[in-house]
Parts: structure tokens; sequence; C-alpha cells
């Protein structure tokens, strides 16, 4: 059967701890390039409610909540699907979580990546609308704990609230000699013995390869040719994703699938960890339409993969992330400080006396937002609107996108994309149109 002709737009991350105002200059750009497509997704990265909920000390960097009215702004914007699977999810914990899921529920988003189990978590959502059905799946990379992953139900134990969590594997190839030496090290230093003892009394599962491991250390070891660090999608990860597809598939005419990731790989924050690479692939190998991450703020390639769109991160949407009006201890005891001391502080030491840090720098305050089209699962147009959230402007009032021809940034995603055989040209009104 002929899937039909539909249209998308996508935004990064929505770091939204201000009411903005509608009616700001620039506004009316950004919201109609956004609301012509039929899916319009963004990713939340805030926890909603006005309070009263704990402090998670396994947080994002910062604990962040905002007023559920924020909800409204990523409508006006044109928004109507979202995740909010992503290192912030726990800030406030459980609690937290349970009243940004409420709150997303009662503004109408369809939205995936949380939930109260991890099988509904884990599970599609769906959005219909004129011209077809569309479902998003979303997942986490960037787990910042794994108390954070949602828990399935048993037959006579509850579920656990969390993310759908993309786990992955690192592994370091070091040389044979290599090997030698840090095989003798883990023996002879004894840091393996509580390990050892541990599979002895059946609580942790059998070795069943010839990696050299450190204590309970996710990092491990195998000979090859070179010393390189690796990352690989673990396998039941993978696997869900794959019956999500699988379900999304007999419900949808179309596929979205979000995953907020930080990981890299080699040394610069724009290239995607190498399992970043392989989960994407996996995903549109396994039937999904376009694979949306975020996560680093800022942006990444994008490639054209069987003729669907891989945004391997799509930047800052909105980035207010020195306008917290509130914060627990353990945020203030960080900077050497304590709540007796103003809130501000903590920024000002974090970045330096507002040297450093994500407003600081200005490829963190640039991004683009796509809209795209595709007929029969196949994509046909893809243009990029670039933004910039107004990195001169005073930290209290920048972080909010305005449409930005002149700063290069197509420029910038047209060279890092190249690698990845993606070809991007610059059109009249400044937008980058992908060759197809």
């Amino acid at each position: 059967m002929k899937l039909p002709k539909m249209s998308f737009a996508a935004a990064g991350d929505m770091l939204i701890q201000r009411l903005i105002p509608t009616d700001y200059e620039g506004f009316d750009k950004v919201s109609r390039h956004i609301s012509r497509a039929d899916a319009r997704f963004f990713n939340l990265e805030t926890t909603i409610h006005r309070g009263g909920y704990y402090g998670n000390q396994f947080n994002g960097g910062s604990n962040l909540r905002a007023d559920p009215r924020v909800l409204d702004i990523a409508k006006a914007f044109g928004f109507n699907m979202l995740s909010f699977a992503n290192n912030h999810t726990f800030d406030f914990g459980y609690g937290g979580l349970e009243a940004t899921l409420d709150a997303v529920n009662e503004a109408g988003f369809v939205h995936a990546g949380v939930g109260m189990n991890l099988d509904e978590a884990a599970a599609p959502a769906y959005l219909d609308t004129v011209n077809g059905r569309v479902a998003i799946i979303g997942m986490v990379s960037s787990i910042v704990n794994e108390a954070a992953m949602a828990g399935r139900q048993s037959r006579r134990v509850k579920g656990r609230p969390g993310i759908n969590g993309l786990r992955f594997d690192e592994r370091i190839e070091v040389t044979p000699e290599q090997y030698a030496v840090l095989q003798t090290i883990a023996d002879e230093s004894g840091v393996n013995a509580a390990i050892t003892i541990s599979r002895a009394e059946g609580y942790t599962a059998a070795k069943t390869d010839d990696l050299v491991e450190f204590g309970r250390q996710k990092l491990k070891f195998f000979a090859g040719e070179k010393l390189q660090y690796h990352t690989y999608c673990n396998k039941s990860d993978i696997a869900r994703l794959e019956r999500a597809i699988y379900e999304a598939k007999a419900q949808a005419d179309y596929i979205l699938v979000s995953i907020h990731a930080h990981e890299l790989a080699g040394s610069s924050k724009e290239t995607p960890g190498e399992f970043l690479v392989e989960f994407a692939h996996k995903a549109i190998d396994l039937g999904a339409h376009a694979v949306i991450g975020h996560g680093p703020h800022l942006l990444r390639p994008l490639e054209v993969y069987n003729g669907r769109p891989i945004f391997y991160s799509l930047g800052d949407f909105v980035l207010h992330n020195e306008s917290m009006t509130s914060a627990p201890e353990e945020m203030y005891e960080k900077q050497g400080l304590t709540s007796d001391d103003p809130l501000c502080e903590i920024f000002r030491k974090r970045s330096a006396n507002y040297t450093r840090g994500l407003l600081a720098e200005p490829k963190m305050m640039e991004s683009a937002v796509p809209y795209f089209e595709m007929e029969d699962g196949v994509l046909t147009h893809l243009e990029l609107m670039p933004v910039a959230l107004g990195v001169e402007e005073p930290r209290y009032r920048n972080g909010n996108p305005k449409f930005a021809p002149d700063r290069g940034i197509i420029e910038r995603l047209r060279d890092m994309s190249a690698p990845y055989g993606t070809r991007i040209t610059i059109d009249e009104r400044g937008f980058g149109i992908v060759e197809l």
C-alpha cells in the first residue's frame, strides 16, 4: 500500500524556564515555518510543575522545572508532538516525572519515551492528522543514573516509572601487549575479587568473554590492532526498539524515532557517538522514517540514509539554562556555596563569571529547524531554517529562537554533514536545501 504524502517539522531541545511572550520580534516567522507541517516535534528538556517535589541528587546538571504554562507557548510555536525522555526527566524524582506526565497529557500533546512502567515508556504514541497517522517512539542514552530507567511490571508487582533508555556498552581496543599488561594488573591487584565472589554466589552473570574487566566498571578491554574507544548499543534495548517499530508499522503511516544523546566520538561534541550511528541506521533499517536527535546543545551532522533523514542533533530551540528561580542544596554545594547565597552565584561561579558554558558559546545558541516532506516512505524535500537564540542579548532575556540567515549556521551544518554524503545548498531566503 502506497503511503500518503506528509510533512514534518522538528526542533531540538526546548530547555525553557521562563514564560516567552509570543509577540516578540521573530516569533511569527519561526512559528509559521513549524506550523505548516502535519507532525511537529520537539524535545521538552525540563520538568513541568510548580514545586513541592524533592530535588534528585541524580540530575541532568541542573534541577530544571518550569511553569505548566510553558506548554501553551510550545503550542503557540506550533508543536503537537514531544518527548521529555532526557537527562532531566528525573531532576525532581518520581514526583516530578509524574507531574510532568500529567501536565503534558492535560495539554494534549502526543508524547513518547516516558511512562509509568517500561512497556508504557517504550510504546509508540500516535498523532492523527488529516493527511495521515504518525507514530513517535522516544529513547534516551544520556542516563544520569540507571534508576531513571522505567521498570517492567510483573504479574504481582507494579512497574517503575521512568524513561525508555538506550544503554550502550563501552569497550577499549588495545594491542595484544597492552592487553597482557591489563590482565596482569586486574589479576594481581585484586580489583575483581568482589565481582568474582558475586558470580560464585549467583548474583552476577557468569563471564562468557575474554574481556579484561576492572571491578564493576562498564569499561572493558579487548585485544585488537590499535588503541581505540568503541561503543555499542545494548542488545536488549535495541530489541525493545524493534518491537516498538514493528507495532508502529501496523498502526501508522510514518514512524519518527526521537533519541536524546550527549555521547560523542573522538574529541569533538559535534561527532555523534559510535553507537548512535549504529542506533540511527538500525532504526531506519527496522522501518523508521526519520531519526530526530538532540541532547548535546549544538548541531550535529545530518545524514540521509536509505532515503530517510537522520538528524544526529538539532541543537537548542530554546535555552534558558540560567533562568532557574530555585535550586536544591546540592546545586549550591557543587560550587562551594549554600542556599544562603543568592541563586545567581551558582551560575556565576559555574560559568567563571559568565565567560564559559552554554550561554557564552555562540554555537550552543545556534541551531536549525528542519521542515521535510515524504511520499510513499521516501524523503522528497528537506529544508532547514537557521535560528539563533540571542547570545548577544542579556542572559536573563536571551535563549529564544529567531530566524538567523547571516550567522553561517547552515554553512557549518553543510560542512559537518558532507562526510556523511549529505549535500546542502543555501537558497535566496538563507534556508538550507538538502539535495536529494
